[in-house]
């Protein structure tokens, strides 16, 4: 019998909650695992789902509802107003900064474009999948620049807002 996908999803679970636990051991507080708690939430109800029915067309879109599940988290932090980098940021910030407007305001920023890039990348895989795209090049190229273009953005106005931060 081939490989099928609910082991997959199975595997990713795993991955998921051993990444939030090494990183918990590590000292991360849950704010900081916000898209790993998250994540294997998901994957708990796709392999649930995927050992239900392992011939289920939802196969074709776990890529996309992946990206919108990623989406969902990173825009409801943004509503509660506890942007999800928050927690990341605060790792490697000052304690004296995480209260500060500029600090929250440049999280909340770099969230709503994490939220965006991951939104379009469930709409356009989504388009692929219905197309019958859904393992293909193209699918795995918008998965690699939902991650890469939001990567090199946060990068750039991080740089910049230190840049600035330092002028003064």
């Amino acid at each position: 019998m081939p490989l099928r996908w609910q082991w997959g999803a199975l595997a990713a679970l795993v991955v998921a909650v051993g990444v939030a636990l090494q990183e918990r051991r590590a000292g991360a507080g849950f704010d900081a695992l916000i898209i790993e708690t998250g994540s294997a939430a998901f994957f708990a109800v796709l392999a649930a789902l995927a050992f239900a029915d392992p011939d289920s067309g939802l196969h074709a879109y776990s890529a996309a509802l992946s990206a919108g599940t990623l989406a969902l988290i990173a825009g409801v932090s943004l509503l509660v107003r506890k942007p999800f980098t928050l927690g990341i940021a605060k790792r490697g910030t000052p304690r004296a900064v995480w209260g500060t407007k500029p600090f929250v305001r440049a999280n909340t920023v770099i969230t709503a474009v994490w939220t965006g890039a991951f939104a379009l990348t469930a709409a356009a895989l989504a388009l692929l999948d219905h197309a019958g795209q859904a393992h293909s090049t193209a699918a795995t190229l918008v998965q690699v620049a939902g991650f890469a273009l939001p990567m090199y953005v946060t990068s750039r106005y991080v740089a910049a807002r230190q840049a600035a931060a330092a002028a003064h």
